[in-house]
């Protein structure tokens, strides 16, 4: 084995620390017994009590669990379909507007949602235009995951349904569905955990009075920060990586990019 210089491990362990210890203090300051949160004063669950009885909160948290469900939901199904239309047939075009929402900058896509609701559909920012929006761009990572479970399937499977006198359908149903269900799901969990964090795209499709947790955290830090942000911040953070291990046990090729 090569021997590693210890600058390595320096370097190393002050990149991990630059990437996780802003998190570690979010959670360690959400057990902060101080309203202003600039300093450490002791212990305490009070504010994870308060979160639990704030009204403001809660709405935007429903509205964002509702949100990431449907979105996911029906970016699953088009994701799907999208996958498997480009696995079989190679629709470059349809490959080229599936991916092209994943690529792109977000405050671009949010911009250009917001003119095409406003001048193109004369469509009333709500929640509809929310989960119209999250649809678009949660729809390329569930496609992302379901073509690399079909990459990895043998051809010869789907040959066999064919020769056994199965319809389309059936070979989807029987056959395809339940080979590629891991990543299905995987794909789904991506898009609730994208969906339920985002924060650009939803500022500039939401209009006035459709209130997110991403929005509400937003509009809570303008003022101060107290400790109830921190955890709600944690709780939220819990939830996302929560999602992300069970997308990652489901479909590990999908993360590490092998499609």
């Amino acid at each position: 084995m090569h021997d590693r210089h210890p600058w390595l491990w320096a370097a190393a362990m002050a990149a991990y620390a630059f990437l996780y210890l802003p998190l570690a203090i979010v959670v360690a300051y959400s057990f902060n017994d101080s309203r202003l949160n600039v300093e450490w004063t002791g212990f305490t669950w009070h504010w994870y009590q308060v979160l639990l009885h704030d009204k403001n909160m809660l709405v935007a948290a429903g509205n964002s669990l509702l949100i990431a469900l449907v979105s996911c939901l029906i970016s699953t199904v088009l994701g799907t379909m999208a996958a498997i239309a480009i696995h079989r047939h190679d629709f470059k075009l349809l490959n080229f507007m599936v991916m092209t929402p994943v690529a792109m900058p977000e405050i671009l896509l949010g911009v250009s949602l917001l003119l095409f609701y406003i001048q193109v559909l004369h469509l009333t920012l709500g929640m509809l235009s929310v989960v119209l929006a999250h649809v678009v761009f949660s729809t390329g990572f569930v496609a992302i995951a379901v073509r690399a479970a079909l990459a990895a399937l043998d051809e010869r499977i789907f040959d066999a349904a064919r020769d056994l006198g199965a319809s389309p359908w059936q070979s989807f149903r029987h056959v395809t569905c339940p080979l590629i269900l891991p990543a299905m799901i995987a794909g789904a969990l991506m898009a609730f955990t994208l969906s339920i964090d985002d924060f650009v795209i939803t500022f500039f499709t939401a209009g006035v009075g459709v209130q997110t947790l991403p929005l509400h955290i937003y509009s809570m830090i303008k003022t101060t920060v107290t400790p109830e942000v921190n955890a709600v911040s944690t709780l939220l953070m819990l939830l996302t990586l929560a999602l992300i291990f069970t997308a990652a046990r489901l479909a590990p090729d999908t993360l590490k990019g092998k499609y």
